[in-house]
């Protein structure tokens, strides 16, 4: 998979060009767009795609939560999109009401945080409406430290600043209608971005309605190596959940942010409203896109979120998947053993697994999938769609080919055998769907074809990440690298089929 990523300021005087706009002379007005062309594209329908095709590279992290907040980069879709996109995508399938998103100045400098209360943003996917009442109780919670007013918004629009506008078409195709607080920091001072983070926490309060952004992206033109080591640092903190440790290590210059201080105000912020977890998604520099290792900007991806919500989602995943093919627990742990022996061998050597069929049923031609797992992480996936081997040869030939020919994945080492989790699911016939309404979350998988795209989706996706039917259905045209609402035009086709799905957890004694 290409990666793309860019530094932040390489486009700041594109940006400061596109934008013509005069400064509205009153509050209320709509902020127009200001790096379009420069950072994003500025024909809609080119923009919607771009985004389509970024979310459907990135994969949701596991386990499934609601995020209280994430942590994303600013920097041109084309070079730091993907990384975003991890971040973005953890936010799909759950509605958040409001949006606060917190970014640097690059344009200018001030002693406060600026909250734009009145009014809106608008990108080429549509207008941004702020929800006024929270702006307002943000402000009256960090004054003096946070002040309601155009620095860093009007300003910053005809300067080209970009750091909040490049979150909001992401949000949008995330999440459709939501309403926004635009929160930008002039001072990133340790004690303004207390000040921030505690009359966030106020702000929001108990409303359950309400998504944190810190914009940021990393260090800025070192040499690759010594962006990874500085960046790492900056992981370290967020990994560790130590926004305290994050503006230490930035006031010694031992890490670089342009956002240090928007994400050390977000996690004292999330903290405070339950987050006890912190997970960096991804990060990369400009150089894997770019090839130029010697000036690189460093970008990372983070979600915070709490413990609690894992185990509520974990006690939705309870929920069955996928139905009977007529397998009893003697051949489905063979098959198991089969899957285990045959990565094993693939992947360290050893004795080469037998493959008898042992029953009828497993000499029988059938279509099967096999999924690895890390940590609760995908790891591989592959199967034949169409039964046209014996499945004892189906599932032996997708382990290896899981474990080693994923074009997602590096193949799996020696290292890791011992900490994958092993699932299998043996499908049934295909068949056209001519409604999608019949579609059944836990039963069905789902097939999306259209042109030369296609998207497969298996009957357990929907069940581990809490989808419904329309969520499903818009996911596998994603996978097939296609708009979310393609399952809804004239020329696309819908197969379902189901399958007997058994893993690991189903047999805890070891393979």
């Amino acid at each position: 998979m290409k990666k793309m990523f860019l530094w932040c300021t390489l486009t700041l005087w594109l940006g400061a060009a596109a934008c013509s706009a005069a400064p509205p002379s009153a509050q209320g007005e709509v902020r127009p767009p200001a790096v379009t062309g420069a950072f994003y594209p500025a024909d809609s329908s080119e923009l919607a795609g771009m985004l389509e095709q970024l979310l459907a590279h990135s994969r949701p992290a596991m386990p499934r939560v609601r995020p209280l907040a994430v942590v994303c980069p600013h920097a041109g879709y084309v070079y730091s999109g993907l990384v975003a996109a991890a971040a973005y995508r953890q936010l799909e399938g759950f509605d958040y009401a409001t949006v606060i998103v917190v970014s640097p100045s690059h344009q200018e400098y001030f002693e406060f945080s600026s909250v734009l209360c009145r009014g809106a943003y608008s990108t080429p996917l549509g207008v941004a409406p702020i929800d006024t009442a929270l702006a307002d109780r943000l402000v009256a919670a960090g004054a003096p430290s946070v002040h309601c007013g155009r620095e860093g918004h009007y300003n910053s629009g005809r300067m080209g600043e970009h750091s909040l506008e490049v979150q909001l078409p992401f949000l949008q195709t995330v999440l459709g209608k939501f309403r926004l607080v635009p929160v930008v920091m002039g001072s990133q001072r340790p004690e303004h971005c207390k000040a921030l983070g505690a009359a966030l926490a106020k702000a929001v309060g108990n409303r359950k309605d309400v998504l944190l952004v810190a914009s940021s992206d990393l260090s800025h033109f070192h040499t690759d190596q010594q962006a990874r080591s500085i960046d790492s640092r900056t992981a370290d903190c967020v990994e560790r959940f130590d926004p305290e440790g994050l503006l230490r290590e930035l006031a010694a210059g031992e890490a670089e942010a342009c956002g240090g201080g928007p994400i050390a105000a977000v996690m004292q912020a999330a903290r405070a409203l339950g987050a006890d977890r912190s997970q960096v998604l991804t990060s990369a520099n400009s150089g894997d896109a770019t090839g130029d290792r010697d000036r690189v900007v460093g970008y990372l991806a983070a979600r915070l979120y709490s413990q609690d919500d894992t185990l509520a989602a974990q006690t939705e995943k309870t929920k069955t998947s996928g139905e009977k093919m007529g397998l009893d627990d003697k051949e489905k742990k063979y098959l198991l053993n089969l899957a285990h022996q045959t990565v094993r061998y693939c992947v360290a050597g050893g004795q080469k697994p037998d493959c008898q069929a042992i029953t009828p049923v497993l000499g029988e031609k059938r279509g099967a999938f096999v999924t690895l797992k890390k940590h609760g992480e995908l790891r591989g996936c592959i199967g034949y769609i169409i039964a046209v081997k014996p499945l004892v040869e189906t599932v032996r030939e997708m382990a290896e080919a899981a474990a080693l020919h994923d074009p997602r994945f590096s193949a799996v080492t020696k290292d890791e055998l011992p900490e994958l989790d092993y699932e299998i699911s043996v499908l049934s016939p295909i068949r056209p769907l001519t409604d999608p309404n019949e579609v059944q979350v836990g039963r069905d998988g789902l097939i999306v074809r259209r042109g030369g795209y296609q998207g497969l989706l298996l009957p357990q996706v929907p069940v581990e990440f809490g989808w419904d039917r329309a969520t499903f259905l818009a996911q596998t045209c994603r996978k097939a690298g296609l708009p979310p609402d393609a399952w809804k035009q004239e020329g696309t086709k819908l197969e379902i089929f189901s399958a007997e799905v058994f893993g690991d957890s189903d047999f805890p004694e070891k393979q």
